[in-house]
């Protein structure tokens, strides 16, 4: 039985990531890039998919899980009365001359202690067999699969072959510690500095400095640090540092819904996603990923935009590939939730909100960073006119639904969004603009938003056109400047959308209906991200108290190192992929917002 999904902690190198459950176990982990074949999938089938434990033989010990302070660099405790022992778990940054490694520590810090270590990988989601053989005082295991990869295990005790893994039993006493690296052992790239006698300790000490630096030169300072901290690092994490680009979770086939088929491969480069991303760190003060993601966001719109005749697409691949064909894989499903998908279809679909969300964030590195280039530009104008010539169309809309296309409202509000800030790139530099032709639409589709998706019944904004129900993806609205969040239109749709669908804190996105389905089996969760849009919505319109309320309680519902799921289920267990970007996203900006609304007050209350 594996761990639940927010037992886990996240570790990474900018160029992959694992998740570390609170039993020593790396139960998940792609190799060497975020969307490589795993080489540990216990977590989605237990047994086969592959794992690396390290913990006390001993049953009874109690087990605590917390990051070294503002780094992520993660520390597993095991507490009993006969003893008390330290997991730490680290994956060195490759641009410090590191290969990729995973390289884990255990020390005794009370008493006697006998653990055991399995190391027992599985690769090519567990397709591929494998070799292991004796390289020295190293194990070497060399996939048999078409992916090639070669891993060199080194461990400071001894270690014995068991069929096609490695295992260890070993005791320490108090103040001793052993360490195991697990690192890239493919035929070219830099010389293992994990040869050296002080690895460990340096690679430690190196990856500790490297994200002290990176989190200390974050400008928030507000109520929420550590939170904000957190979330910062963690998307961090879910950045390429060779690319610019970034996946929306590390991780494929955590399912939404226990036992049914919502279960989806997020181990890609979304533009809705990356541009929250993008938005939410420049707010933080970190210029170096605004301009890597804006170099690699530029190749997209020149290499596919609607220009050239193809409309920029959902997601890509880290490097930037379009295909990313969709396929079942032979696995158990995390608690027999299946199928098990790799790839993601959903990038065919045509998601007109992307365009909005893309060029806020644009408009946002204009004022922000640096001026946009010309260059940019003539492939951004393009886009910018293909959105005002297709803002109409119906698509699958934000939450990627499979039940048929439909006129949504975000869509047509992002697209609005699209052609705003289309204008007002091109009136600030004077960019040449079919500026008449833009004004038109935006502002026809302004007109049609209060005309044909207004339910004056309701009193509301409805989900689509001639739809009799609201969508949590409204709450984006007056955070895009849309509609004020105080006018009496919004606040009936937020009473709408609190009496729909708010629980407590917790906020669903849509419920699916015969009228509206969504083409999928079960009821999922709540959704991460849309408690701290409803938390940003209340600060917005005035409402302080009730906005720091909610937020706290959205903040309660992270698992014990800070991070989310995509979703929450009826108990608060997470649910979907994990960590997800966008509830860390939307958690920055609230705590910014409210953070600087609340200090207003306080301003003009001592005055």
């Amino acid at each position: 039985m594996n761990e639940p999904i927010e037992n886990h902690g996240l570790i990474g190198d900018l160029e992959t990531a694992a998740l570390v459950a609170m039993d020593g176990c790396v139960d998940f982990m792609c190799f060497p890039h975020f969307d490589s074949p795993t080489i540990f999938a216990d977590l989605l089938d237990p047994g086969k998919g592959g794992f690396f434990r390290i913990s006390p033989e001993n049953e009874g010990f109690r087990r605590r899980q917390r990051y070294y302070p503002n780094t992520n660099i993660l520390l597993t405790r095991f507490l009993s009365p006969e003893g008390v022992a330290e997991l730490s778990d680290l994956m060195p940054v490759q641009h410090l001359g590191h290969r990729h490694a995973l390289v884990r520590r255990v020390k005794a810090v009370r008493g006697d202690i006998r653990f055991r270590m399995t190391c027992a990988p599985r690769f090519d989601y567990g397709r591929a067999g494998h070799s292991i053989e004796r390289a020295g005082n190293c194990l070497v295991f060399r996939s048999r699969g078409s992916d090639r990869v070669a891993l060199r295990l080194r461990s400071s005790v001894p270690v014995k072959v068991r069929g096609a893994d490695a295992e260890a039993s070993f005791v320490l006493r108090a103040g001793q510690y052993a360490s195991f690296v697990l690192e890239d052992a493919r035929a070219g790239g830099c010389a293992s500095r994990a040869e050296q006698s002080d690895y460990v300790s340096e690679a430690f000490k190196e990856t500790m400095n490297f994200w002290l630096e990176w989190i200390g030169r974050s400008r928030y300072r507000g109520r929420w640090r550590e939170m904000v901290d957190r979330s910062a690092l963690t998307l961090k994490l879910m950045t390429s540092l060779p690319l610019g680009s970034m996946v929306a979770a590390p991780t494929f086939g955590l399912p939404e819904c226990i036992g049914q088929n919502r279960n989806w491969d997020y181990r890609y480069t979304w533009i809705r996603d990356a541009s929250f991303t993008l938005e939410a760190l420049m707010s933080l003060g970190y210029r170096d990923e605004a301009v890597s993601f804006m170099d690699w966001m530029e190749e997209r719109v020149k290499g596919g935009g609607p220009r050239r005749g193809r409309r920029l697409q959902v997601m890509y691949g880290l490097n930037g590939r379009r295909e990313l064909p969709e396929e079942t894989l032979p696995m158990r499903g995390y608690e027999d939730s299946r199928p098990v998908r790799i790839g993601n279809a959903a990038s065919r679909q045509l998601q007109l909100d992307i365009y909005g969300e893309l060029l806020d964030a644009v408009y946002r590195f204009d004022r922000e960073n640096e001026p946009l280039a010309f260059d940019f530009w003539k492939h951004l104008e393009g886009a910018v006119d293909w959105v005002s010539e297709n803002w109409s169309r119906p698509d699958e809309g934000i939450w990627e639904v499979r039940g048929g296309a439909k006129p949504f409202l975000n869509s047509r509000v992002a697209c609005w969004v699209a052609l705003d800030r289309g204008l007002r790139l091109a009136s600030r530099h004077s960019f040449p603009a079919p500026i008449e032709k833009w004004r038109r639409a935006r502002d026809r589709i302004y007109r049609e938003v209060y005309d044909k998706f207004w339910n004056p019944r309701m009193k509301a904004f409805t989900q689509y056109r001639g739809a009799k129900a609201v969508d949590a993806s409204s709450l984006r609205m007056p955070i895009v400047g849309f509609i004020g969040a105080k006018d009496p239109r919004w606040l009936s749709t937020m009473k709408e959308i609190e009496n729909a669908l708010v629980e407590d804190s917790l906020v669903y996105r849509y419920l699916p209906s015969k009228a509206a389905p969504d083409g999928f089996k079960g009821r999922e969760g709540t959704f991460s991200v849309c408690s701290f849009w409803y938390v940003e919505c209340l600060a917005r319109s005035g409402d302080l108290m009730q906005a720091r309320f909610i937020f706290e309680k959205a903040l309660g519902y992270a698992n014990h190192l800070g991070l989310y799921a995509e979703q929450l289920g009826p108990s608060g267990e997470h649910l979907g992929n994990f960590p997800q970007a966008l509830p860390h996203i939307a958690l920055i900006n609230a705590a910014v917002m409210l953070d600087a609304r609340l200090s207003e007050g306080d301003r003009e209350g001592g005055s």
